[in-house]
């Protein structure tokens, strides 16, 4: 597990490094700047003085002026103590040199160049002349160690300020926390206040809060859902034990124990059923998928719904029409489910004599619509979002409270999730359809 990390020091880190960098790189140009301007003043220099030496060699006519062109040397350099020359005829006569240093110079620039005799065509004069830059070479270091503690303290400068700014940048992020430290159970949907904050984390809050929103909503539904269950299951329970104590309360014949023992066995169904679907349900929320097989004809899957119901339909006097069909590669097991129980709810609020539809509408790319439409009373608008929530039953679907516990929409909707899908419901003048997509994709 990698270990958090400061984003204060991380910024102010590099912030330095970066500094460090880019100032490092600056007094690096103007390093060779300066040391490039040294040199080319002490070739400028250089280039002087072999001009005038030249023009002092050439002011002799004959050998017997060369004490004349020393005296003339001599005054020329002085003043000039970082000037050496060494000047000889056909390289074996010395004819003048200026006088050695105490020391050696630790910086030597040199140059040689050839001066024709004045008086004699014969002999070549040969010059070399030094310029000690030992001034300018310590110049430069000290240019060097300055430039260095320039960009070190300015680099040192840079991070302190940057540490500081950003400490300050994030006051608002460590409000941020302590809000939503300070959220509970209680409180989970109070949104964060970001007012305070930057742009750049204007989205963030507001998908937090939007998350937040989500959260209060499943927490609310999760507190309805426990406490719907808790009354689903209170009742049978409380019948199977009122019956139990009440047969144990004296001595029964076998046909009234049968009858008792009958009686819980349907509770016990009803309860083994409503277990069942939670833990399906359960299944669905954790993200489990369909297992998808081809399927050749949807209208026939539905046609094994229709008679799996016909003694239903037979007793509540309506009569199912299977309209359209498709095919594709779906979970017929969990269609079969999806169906049934849309066609157990339309048969029980379909009116006497009426026809209830099933109709399958492909879509593009695979996609299928399947739904279940009936005659009979209207559902009111504001139910119709809540109708696939769980336990959820509208007014009219109260009197079949018995053997229903509202989740059987709850189940169509998993259904169509597993499938990529989703569900819809409308109802008006006496319609009612209800039915759920599927893609027809199988990632």
């Amino acid at each position: 597990m990698r270990n958090s990390r400061s984003l204060g020091r991380w910024l102010s880190w590099w912030l330095a490094v970066q500094t460090f960098i880019g100032l490092g790189f600056v007094c690096a140009v103007v390093y060779v700047a300066t040391s490039l301007n040294f040199s080319a003043r002490q070739a400028e220099e250089l280039r002087h003085k072999q001009d005038v030496i030249r023009h002092l060699v050439r002011e002799i006519a004959t050998p017997e002026d060369l004490p004349s062109l020393r005296h003339k040397l001599d005054d020329f350099f002085i003043g000039h103590a970082d000037l050496k020359l060494r000047l000889t005829a056909d390289a074996e006569t010395l004819l003048y040199m200026t006088p050695p240093a105490p020391e050696p110079p630790a910086n030597l620039r040199r140059v040689k160049f050839e001066i024709p005799s004045p008086w004699s065509g014969a002999v070549v004069l040969r010059a070399e002349l030094a310029l000690d830059s030992s001034s300018d070479a310590q110049l430069l270091r000290q240019l060097a160690w300055t430039l260095l503690a320039s960009a070190l303290a300015g680099a040192v400068l840079v991070s302190g300020g940057g540490a500081w700014l950003v400490r300050r940048a994030l006051l608002p992020v460590r409000d941020l926390a302590r809000q939503a430290a300070a959220l509970s159970p209680e409180n989970v949907g109070q949104p964060l206040d970001g007012s305070a904050q930057a742009q750049e984390l204007q989205p963030l809050v507001a998908q937090f809060n939007a998350l937040l929103v989500r959260l209060d909503n499943a927490y609310r539904q999760l507190e309805g859902f426990n406490a719907d269950v808790a009354h689903e299951l209170r009742t049978p329970l409380a019948t199977l034990i009122g019956e139990t104590e009440l047969v144990l309360s004296r001595e029964r014949g076998i046909p009234e124990l049968r009858d008792v023992l009958g009686s819980n066995l349907e509770d016990l169904h009803r309860l083994a059923g409503l277990v069942n679907d939670m833990l399906f349900l359960s299944k669905a929320d954790r993200g489990e998928r369909a297992r998808r097989q081809p399927v050749g004809r949807l209208a026939g899957v539905a046609a094994e719904v229709v008679e799996f119901h016909d003694a239903a339909l037979q007793e509540a006097g309506v009569s199912v029409r299977v309209r359209g069909d498709s095919s594709g590669a779906f979970d017929a097991p969990l269609l079969r489910r999806a169906l049934s129980n849309l066609l157990a709810n339309a048969t029980r609020f379909a009116e006497r004599g009426s026809v209830i539809d099933v109709a399958i509408e492909p879509g593009t790319a695979g996609a299928v619509r399947l739904s279940v439409s009936n005659v009979g009373p209207v559902i009111p608008a504001q139910d119709l979002p809540r109708l696939f929530d769980r336990f959820y039953r509208a007014d009219l679907a109260r009197e079949h409270g018995d053997f229903n516990h509202g989740l059987g929409l709850s189940i169509v909707a998993a259904i169509a999730r597993m499938h990529g899908g989703n569900t819809f419901a409308q109802s008006s003048a006496g319609r009612t359809t209800i039915g759920f997509s599927l893609s027809g994709e199988s990632g």
